[in-house]
C-alpha cells in the first residue's frame, strides 16, 4: 500500500496554525475556569487528514486537529470534518478511538448546521471554538451567521480573496459566469458585495465606471457584515495570509461574542503584524 500523500503548505499556512493553536490554548484554559460553562468545544470544518508536509523544510507540521487534542487543559469534545474520504480515514488512523472526539465525512456547511452548532447552545452552558479553514469560497454565509448569533460561538475564519479575485471580481462584473456569481453570493450573503467591490470612478469624459475596490477595502466590507449582519460583538482587523510571491491569498479572520477573547487574538494578530509578516 502507498503511504498517504499529505498536502503541502507553506509558511504562511505554517503561521495560521501557529495563530490557532496559541488561541485555543489560552481558550481552552479560561473556559475550564468558568465554573458556569458546562462543556467547551473545539470544531474544524476543514480538518485534513491531521498533519501536513513544510513546504520549506520537507517535514511533517502537525495540523490543527492534532494540536486541538495536545490542549492543556483539554477541550471537552472536539468535532473534526472534512469532505474527502481519504483525509478523513487517514484521520481516524491517526486518532484512534477517542470518546471525546466526533469525526465526520461529508459537506462541512450541513454538518455544522444539523449537527455540531447545535450542540454549542448558549442556553445549555457550551461554548465552542470554530475554525473555518477552506480552500476556496466553501463557506456559506448561513454557518457565520448562525455562529454569530448563538452568542456562544467564537471562529477563525479564512475569507479566500484570491478565489474570489479570480473568479469573481474581475475588472468587467458582467463578464462573470453566473455561477461564479452564485457562489459569491451564498458566501458573501447577498449580492452586495457587487457594491462592496466596485467603486464608481468619473472619467475624464463625465462618465462613470465601475473599479474594482482594493482588497483591503472588500475585507474591510466584510469585517463589518460579520458584525453587523452575523452579530458577533467583536471582530478586529484580519491578518492578510500570501503565498511565496507575496500576494495576498486569504484573510485570517476572527470573530466572537467575547470581548476578553478578542483583545487575546488581536493581541496574536499584532505580533505578526508588528514583525513585518503580515
Amino acid at each position: 500500500m502507498k503511504p498517504f500523500a499529505y498536502d503541502e503548505i507553506g509558511y504562511w499556512s505554517e503561521v495560521k496554525l501557529d495563530i490557532v493553536r496559541k488561541y485555543a490554548s489560552a481558550y481552552s484554559t479560561i473556559m475550564s475556569a468558568q465554573p458556569t460553562i458546562r462543556k467547551h468545544i473545539y470544531i474544524d470544518a476543514f480538518a485534513g487528514a491531521g498533519r501536513h508536509v513544510s513546504r520549506r523544510t520537507g517535514e511533517f507540521v502537525p495540523g490543527s486537529p492534532l494540536n486541538a487534542l495536545e490542549v492543556a487543559p483539554p477541550f471537552s469534545e472536539i468535532h473534526l470534518i472534512d469532505l474527502h474520504g481519504g483525509k478523513v480515514a487517514e484521520l481516524r488512523r491517526q486518532i484512534g478511538s477517542r470518546q471525546d472526539v466526533f469525526i465526520y465525512e461529508g459537506d462541512a456547511n450541513k454538518i455544522l448546521l444539523d449537527t455540531v452548532f447545535p450542540r454549542c447552545r448558549y442556553e445549555d452552558f457550551n461554548r465552542a471554538l470554530c475554525l473555518l479553514d477552506p480552500y476556496a469560497l466553501n463557506v456559506d454565509w448561513s454557518v457565520l451567521q448562525t455562529a454569530g448569533q448563538t452568542g456562544s460561538i467564537e471562529i477563525f475564519y479564512n475569507f479566500m480573496i484570491m478565489d474570489a479575485n479570480m473568479n469573481v471580481l474581475w475588472r468587467n462584473p458582467d463578464n462573470v459566469a453566473p455561477a461564479q456569481a452564485v457562489r459569491m453570493d451564498k458566501a458573501w450573503g447577498d449580492h452586495s458585495w457587487r457594491e462592496a467591490a466596485y467603486v464608481g470612478k468619473q472619467t475624464l469624459w463625465g462618465d462613470t465606471v465601475d473599479e474594482k475596490a482594493r482588497n483591503e477595502a472588500i475585507a474591510e466590507e466584510f469585517r463589518k457584515r460579520l458584525q453587523e449582519v452575523a452579530e458577533f460583538k467583536y471582530v478586529p482587523r484580519p491578518v492578510p495570509m500570501r503565498n511565496e510571491k507575496g500576494a495576498v491569498i486569504y484573510y485570517l479572520f476572527f470573530a466572537s461574542p467575547n470581548k476578553t477573547g478578542a483583545r487575546i487574538v488581536e493581541d496574536i494578530f499584532n505580533t505578526y503584524r508588528i514583525r513585518g509578516i503580515a
